[in-house]
Order: C-alpha cells, then sequence, then structure tokens
C-alpha cells in the first residue's frame, strides 16, 4: 500500500470505477411505488419448460391498499407482434415467501399469471390504480429494460466455430477443436503465432477474432483494472472494453453462452482481449520471447455459464500441466514437499479468525503498537488466531519520493521500532497470547515496493542486477524507473534464507505483496529471464518452509494466474481477491464487494482458495463486509482500530470451540456471483451463491446485497440457490430475522422469495433438505437440522448431520458440529452422550416450529472437557 504521504483518494480515483451515485429524488410516503417480477426485467432467464409462470410484486404504500390496482404484462413471443396479458391477483400457494421485516408503512400485492413459448418472450410491466388512470410502465418509473425469458435448445448448436461467429478472422487463426470435459458444451482453441522480440523490445500484435453470432444479447467479462488486479466489466449489444481482459463471455438471444479465455504463462507470450473499431472482439498479444511463439485463446459454448466457463479452465489447465513437463525437476521438488504437506484439519490458519495490522495500526508500525492492539483484542476476549503483521515492519531505505522507490536493506526488522527484533517481538506476543497460533509477515516478491537498497545488506550479499519498469503503471501510479532485485542465478537462495530467518523468529506464514512489479518490467529479456523463476521459487519456499501458510497478494497478472495458482501439484493458497478494503471511501465497499462475488467466477477454478481482504467491524458497511466474506468460503480477518469493535458482529461470523479456539464458518463451495450478465449499474440486488455439505444432503446459501444508491425489492426463485436439487422439499431461513419458510420445491409457483434491502443492506438466506418421517398423531412430519442459529453462515457450523427413524417410531437427529452457538433440534437431546439440561432448550421467538440449543450454557454446565477432538456431538431424540 502506499505509504503516509501518498493521497488514498487519488489511489483510489484511479483504481476503482465506482462512483458515488447520485441520491435518487425524494418521493413523498405516499407515492412511492415498486413494481419487481419473476423472471426478473432487464435480464435473460433461461428456462426449460413451455410454459412460464410470472409473479409479480406491487409493494405501495398502506394508505394506497385499498385502490383498484392492475398489472399487465406487455410482451412478444418468439418476435411475434406486441400483446398483453392483465396479471391476476396471485393465489395464496403461488405468493412469495417473505421472510423479513415490512416497513409497516408500506404493503404488498401479489399478481400472477403465466404464457407459453417456443424460443423466447420479450416482455415489460406496466401498472395503474385504477381504470380511469393514465398507464404507468416500469421503463420510465425505475429505469427497468425490458426481461428476456429463453428456452435453449439443448442441442449443441454447431461443431464448428466459423457457424458461432460468421466474422471469424479464420486467415489469421489456427481453429482447433478439443473434447470438452464438461458437460453439454463444446470446446476449440484459436492460435496465432506472434514474432520474437528485437532485442529488448517486446513484439505486440493485435489480431481480429469477429462478433459472437453476429450479434448478441448480453456480455460480461474480466478486465486487468490495474496491473495487480482484475475487475469485471458488463455490457449489452454493444461489445466496449476500457481495460485488457483475459476472460469474456457473451449470451445469445436463444440462451446460449460462448466464452473465450486467453492463456498466459505457458510461454513468453501474454494476450489480453480488446474491442475493435466496429466493436468486435480483438486479441492484443505480446511476445518478450527469441522466437515465433503461438498466442493461444480457448473458446467454449453451451446452454449452461458454468459448465461453459469450466470447459475453457479445465482445457487450460491441461495445457499449462503439458507445459510444465518440461522442467520435471521442478514438478518433482514440489511433488515431494507436497506429499509432506500435513493440513490442520478443523484449525488451519485460514479457519480461524485473522487479525491484520494494516488500517488499524497505520503505517508506520512498531513493536509497541502491536503489543497494545492484540492486548486490546484479549481484553474484549477476541481470541485471534492468525495476526498479520503488515506493511512497515521492515528495514528500509526511504530513498525516493514515495514508497516506490524505497528498497529494502536487511532481513531483520526496523531497528529504531522493533528494538529487540523481529524474534523478541513474535516470542512476546506468543507467550502473552497463546491463543494466536499463527504469525505472518507482509513483505513484497522483490524484498519491498522499490526492490532492494542497492547498498544494503541484501544486495551485498546476492548477486543483483537492475531492471527498468514502466515509469506508471496503467493508472498513472508512478512506479519510478529502474530497481534492483536479486538476480535469477540467486532467487531461490535469497528465498530460502529469507524465509530460514522469518522460521527462526517463529514466524509461520507470509503476506507476499506486489507481486504484479514484475509484469510491471519493460525489457523483455527481463520478463523472459525472471518472470517465471521468482514465481516459481516463491511457491517452492513458502511450501518448504510454511507448508502453504501464505497469502498471495497483488497477484491477479495473467502469468501467475496460469503458472502459479492453476496447477494442482502443490495446495491451494490463499489468493487476494481483489483491490483493497478503503474504510475511508464510501462508494468502494458496494463496488468491492460486487467486484469479489464477480472475480470469483474465474478465481474458483484455480487451485486457490479466494481472500476477499480484511474489514473493520465498527464502519457503516461493516454488516455489508462481514456478510460477503461470510459465504465467500474463503478466510476472515478483521483490522479494526484497536478497542473499536461490534462484539456481536463478530459473534455472528464466528463461535468457540471446546478448545476456546475462535474459528469461522467457511462454507466447502466459494461463494460467487449468480447471474453473471447483470451489471453494477442495473438496479439489480447482487446475488452470491454458495454451498455447504454434501450432495443433495448439504445447504445451499444465498447472500443478497444492495449495491444500488436506492433502496430495492426483487423476487428470488428458490432454483436460482446453488446446488439446490429440484427432488426435494426444503424450508429457508433468513438470518437477520430468523424466519423459516414454509417447505417448498424448486420450479413450483410457490419456491419464490421477497428480498427487500435498504442501501447498504444484505440478506444471507440458507436452504434445508427436510426429511419426512412417519407419525401415527400426525401422518407425516418433516424436520431438518437449522445448524448454528444467530450465525451468517450457521449450516458450514455442521461436520455431519443425520436424520434416522428407528423401528419402534423414535426420531434421532445426530449431528456433529464446529463450535458452541444456538442450534435448533416430548424430545431428549445430548451432548457428548449426556443429557441436556432442560432450561438450554427453548422455542425460537422468531418462529415457533424452531427448537433452539444452547450449547455452550449446556457445555459449561455440564462441566465437559474437550480431549482430542474439537467435534461437539449432538443428539436430539423425540418420539412421533
Amino acid at each position: 500500500m502506499p505509504d503516509a504521504n501518498y493521497d488514498f483518494g487519488e489511489v483510489f480515483q484511479a483504481i476503482y470505477i465506482a462512483k458515488q451515485r447520485p441520491a435518487p429524488p425524494l418521493v413523498p410516503e405516499n407515492m412511492k411505488v415498486t413494481l419487481q417480477s419473476y423472471p426478473p426485467l432487464g435480464q435473460v432467464t433461461p428456462v426449460h419448460g413451455k410454459d412460464v409462470f410470472l409473479t409479480a410484486v406491487l409493494e405501495i404504500p398502506k394508505s394506497r391498499g385499498t385502490e383498484p390496482w392492475e398489472v399487465y404484462v406487455w410482451h412478444s413471443v418468439d418476435g411475434s407482434e406486441w400483446t398483453e396479458i392483465k396479471l391476476l391477483p396471485a393465489e395464496d400457494n403461488q405468493t412469495p415467501h417473505t421472510l423479513q421485516l415490512l416497513s409497516e408503512s408500506m404493503s404488498r400485492l401479489y399478481f400472477a399469471s403465466s404464457f407459453s413459448l417456443d424460443t423466447s418472450v420479450q416482455f415489460t410491466l406496466k401498472f395503474r390504480h385504477g381504470q380511469t388512470e393514465e398507464w404507468r410502465w416500469i421503463r420510465d418509473e425505475q429505469g427497468l429494460d425490458d426481461g428476456w425469458v429463453v428456452r435453449p435448445s439443448t442441442a449443441i448448436s454447431s461443431d464448428k466455430l466459423s457457424d458461432l461467429i460468421p466474422d471469424l478472422n479464420s486467415e489469421a487463426w489456427k481453429v482447433s477443436s478439443y473434447p470438452s470435459q464438461a458437460p453439454g458444451t463444446v470446446l476449440w482453441s484459436l492460435e496465432a503465432p506472434i514474432p520474437p522480440a528485437e532485442g529488448d523490445n517486446s513484439t505486440y500484435k493485435d489480431i481480429s477474432v469477429g462478433t459472437p453470432w453476429g450479434s448478441f444479447a448480453r456480455w460480461f467479462a474480466l478486465v486487468r483494472l490495474w496491473s495487480p488486479w482484475l475487475a469485471p466489466r458488463h455490457g449489452k449489444t454493444q461489445f466496449s472494453l476500457d481495460k485488457d481482459g483475459i476472460l469474456c463471455s457473451f449470451l445469445s438471444p436463444q440462451g446460449k453462452n460462448l466464452v473465450f479465455l486467453a492463456i498466459s504463462g505457458i510461454s513468453n507470450v501474454l494476450p489480453v482481449f480488446r474491442h475493435g473499431s466496429d466493436g468486435t472482439l480483438s486479441v492484443h498479444a505480446r511476445n518478450d520471447g527469441l522466437s515465433d511463439e503461438n498466442a493461444i485463446i480457448l473458446i467454449s459454448e453451451g446452454d449452461d455459464f458454468d459448465c461453459a466457463v469450466a470447459a475453457v479452465m479445465a482445457q487450460a489447465r491441461a495445457l499449462v500441466t503439458q507445459a510444465k513437463q518440461t522442467s520435471p525437476r521442478l514438478d518433482e521438488e514440489l511433488e515431494a514437499l507436497a506429499s509432506d504437506f500435513k493440513p490442520e484439519w478443523m484449525e488451519n490458519w485460514y479457519d480461524g479468525l485473522g487479525f491484520c495490522t494494516w488500517n488499524a495500526l497505520g503505517q508506520r508500525l512498531t513493536d509497541q503498537k502491536i503489543f497494545d492492539a492484540v492486548d486490546k483484542l484479549a481484553e474484549h476476549n477476541i481470541k485471534v488466531s492468525s495476526l498479520i503483521i503488515d506493511d512497515n515492519w521492515q528495514s528500509i531505505d526511504y530513498r525516493g519520493p514515495s514508497q516506490f522507490q524505497y528498497g529494502w536493506n536487511e532481513f531483520e526488522a526496523e531497528p529504531k521500532a522493533f528494538p529487540k527484533g523481529l524474534k523478541a517481538t513474535v516470542s512476546r506476543i506468543r507467550k502473552n497470547h497463546p491463543h494466536i497460533q499463527h504469525i505472518a509477515v507482509w513483505h513484497a516478491l522483490l524484498g519491498y515496493w522499490g526492490g532492494l537498497a542497492p547498498d544494503g545488506r541484501i544486495a551485498q550479499t546476492y548477486k543483483t542486477v537492475e531492471v527498468a519498469r514502466e515509469d506508471a503503471d496503467r493508472r498513472n501510479l508512478p512506479l519510478g524507473g529502474k530497481m534492483t532485485v536479486v538476480a535469477k542465478e540467486d532467487v531461490s537462495r535469497f528465498y530460502d534464507d529469507f524465509y530460514r530467518f522469518l522460521s527462526g523468529c517463529g514466524i509461520d506464514a507470509v503476506k507476499t505483496d506486489a507481486q504484479f512489479m514484475i509484469d510491471t518490467w519493460v525489457d523483455a529479456s527481463a520478463r523472459r529471464e525472471l518472470i517465471t523463476p521468482y514465481l516459481n521459487a516463491w511457491t517452492i519456499s513458502t511450501l518448504r518452509h510454511f507448508s502453504a501458510k501464505a497469502i498471495s497478494c497483488m497477484s491477479q497478472i495473467p502469468q501467475a494466474l496460469f503458472h502459479s495458482q492453476m496447477p494442482t501439484n502443490r495446495p491451494a493458497i490463499l489468493v487476494r481477491n481483489s483491490d483493497d478494503f478503503f474504510p475511508e471511501i464510501p462508494s468502494s465497499h458496494p463496488w468491492h464487494v460486487w467486484t469479489n462475488a464477480y472475480n470469483s467466477i474465474f478465481m474458483g477454478h484455480l487451485n486457490v482458495l479466494p481472500d476477499w481482504d480484511m474489514f473493520q467491524t465498527v464502519h457503516e458497511y461493516s454488516g455489508f463486509h462481514a456478510a460477503a466474506r461470510c459465504v465467500s468460503g474463503g478466510p476472515i480477518y478483521i483490522t479494526d482500530v484497536p478497542g473499536q469493535h461490534d462484539m456481536d458482529l463478530i459473534g455472528q461470523m464466528t463461535g468457540l470451540t471446546p478448545k476456546g479456539k475462535t474459528v469461522i464458518f467457511r462454507p466447502s463451495v466459494l461463494g460467487k456471483a449468480v447471474f453473471p450478465y447483470t451489471g453494477y449499474d442495473d438496479a439489480s440486488l447482487l446475488k452470491v451463491g454458495s454451498y455447504h455439505g454434501t450432495v443433495r444432503t448439504g445447504n445451499p446459501i444465498l447472500a443478497i446485497f444492495n449495491v444500488s444508491a436506492r433502496p430495492l425489492t426483487e423476487v428470488i426463485p428458490l432454483s436460482i440457490f446453488p446446488r439446490v436439487d429440484p427432488s426435494l422439499e426444503y424450508v429457508v431461513r433468513a438470518h437477520t430475522t430468523g424466519k423459516v419458510s414454509r417447505p417448498t420445491k424448486a420450479g413450483t409457483p410457490g419456491s419464490l422469495f421477497t428480498g427487500s434491502l435498504p442501501v447498504r443492506g444484505y440478506e444471507i438466506f440458507c436452504a434445508f433438505p427436510l426429511t419426512s418421517v412417519s407419525s401415527k398423531k400426525h401422518g407425516t412430519i418433516q424436520t431438518s437440522n437449522l445448524g448454528l442459529l444467530g450465525k451468517m453462515a450457521g449450516p458450514a457450523a455442521i461436520f455431519m448431520s443425520k436424520i434416522e427413524q428407528g423401528e419402534n417410531g423414535r426420531v434421532v437427529v445426530d449431528t456433529r458440529i464446529k463450535a458452541f452457538g444456538t442450534l435448533d433440534g416430548e424430545f431428549l437431546a445430548t451432548i457428548q452422550g449426556k443429557p441436556i439440561p432442560a432450561h438450554t432448550v427453548a422455542i425460537s421467538k422468531a418462529d415457533n416450529r424452531v427448537l433452539e440449543i444452547d450449547l455452550g450454557m449446556a457445555w459449561e454446565e455440564l462441566g465437559l472437557e474437550s480431549k482430542w477432538s474439537n467435534e461437539i456431538e449432538i443428539k436430539v431424540y423425540f418420539s412421533t
């Protein structure tokens, strides 16, 4: 991060596209009316049946509830003339579930209708409050574009790429087809030779690809926002990129997806996507090599977006693996180190709550500031498992106008700020706070932001070279000319010595930042000879010395994404998934969560655990960030100012194990954006989906976030929850209210939910499959385990859960969970085989169908102790 003299506002303006949206116009309370539907307006929705059931929710002031409201859908089926259908009041079994609190001043009216289609339907809505009133169109009222409902053909469009890209530049590209590993997809590659570098000047070439299907309905891309980071871009019928792209996907009017992936890291060629003057897709390629080398683009088509992305990513991994076979000694060393890797099953370093010093303690770090911070955390009974000592602990020379010119002197910490040295600092922390299991330090891949101090001890110990950087990066940050770095011959020895020093000081993890700097080098020779050795040396050293306990940061450069982060011959590491958390810039926060959700579409296919960055629990967006981290599937670490903590929020993210460790609850499937083609300015809720558990018995999770500048209400179907099984019935629970839905099955008219959020609002819906048991008194009873209540990702606390009924009719709910909390469950309940005190069990105040068990209270009152296991076993018995 920039030093204290650098203007964070300028940095933000340079690297974020987020802008302060103008406040929505003030509307009198008795005039506020909103209308939403499913299928949604402004989006393309694939369906698999001929009949489309449309449900609309009209939100009106309560004082106007008696007015004769009318809603019509105006639509065109398969390109025919536009006609209208009146929506009728929805029947009870068609009414969407409402699990959130509705303002007392507002009411909702529900309408429904159905129509049939062969291929597609384009539609919009209009409404009025009386037959003599004028119609109000949803586009004029809320700025929502038409909706499209498409029925994709299950057949492959064509096995010829030229049929899908009519203007394909076949003279420039060699087209090859491959068998696809993803169901329902077809796969091709494009290859084109790029001339060699001339001396130290890289060669660049622009090659047109063409226009998918000749025209398209939507597109989505991941671009290089600036050198270190990826970010999403969206558009409709006109393709235009403001930044270089690495992944582009297009949606046809018939619901097909065409995905393009530009591969790097297997040669000296770096290809990226751009747009041509006529809006076509184009490739811009750079060759740093000494001979002709090919730019490679992978393309897949399929009905399902996720499968189409999986197809190109799987083929990319195959190509990267094949390319790595040219360096068998490296692979052998990685495999040998990986075979010795001992994963710390339930308490590995990213499953505990972490604390980072960066925003919390500022940029002039000292040992005393760290001591005070961890002491203050302990005073508040916040038992973090990991501590990250961020930037400014190192001994640097402070030469030049900014941190981008500062060089690193020696391994030992800054003597004035850490007068007794790094080892003494770490020893004191571990002695006074034994619950801190892991302590990491920050450093740049090349040492510091400006590399090495030319006259420092490190530069005198290892062979060095001087390399030229771009004077400014793509966003005009002043990177600053030449820098001194360790030469190719000594990179491995340098990393081995440095990490051995850190290990000797008690450090057992690293956060390695500024990895993008190797991609700012200008000379072809430096890029060709140094980029791969640095990436390889760092990967091997983290595994050798820290068992892969590392955070790779500012490393979303194409070379690292494919060469280092894609292969599966080593354990997965944490990789920062987006640009930073900027606490003081309000417009950055919705964009930060949005970007992470869309970046995870790509990052989730790598051999990494995406890290959505630290955040502060006392902040106007604190709950917003916390919910995002809880569904991300990645780590959670805070950067609170000492003493400024939201204990309730921390409690929603974490739990205490029987051994006194604070753990987080990570879903077993990574969170990502559910609708790939929804744009940031589309006035739509961001929907992030994840999943926890095994197939069928696990829990679909859907989090919604309002990234807009006005309140939003939407209709959300159960069918978009990840991995929901259409053959099962579920109940859905809302985190913020604790309300539980009636039983519902995906794909039925009654499987809809209203999601209403204010500005900065969020909600997490968790779905729980129901198990039916027989009862002589009540017929069939349905039951489910709702996990730990009051936790944002409560199902992720469950290690195992099964519900069985014996021949005598008694039902047992057998559960093993990760930490204490309140579990749902004439009955008997046991914990670790002992009966649970009756007063630790209660009916939920939020929903009288939910039984709550306070496990922490029961454990303490029974005087239980943890022996070898961290699991808590609970069994609930009841007769039917």
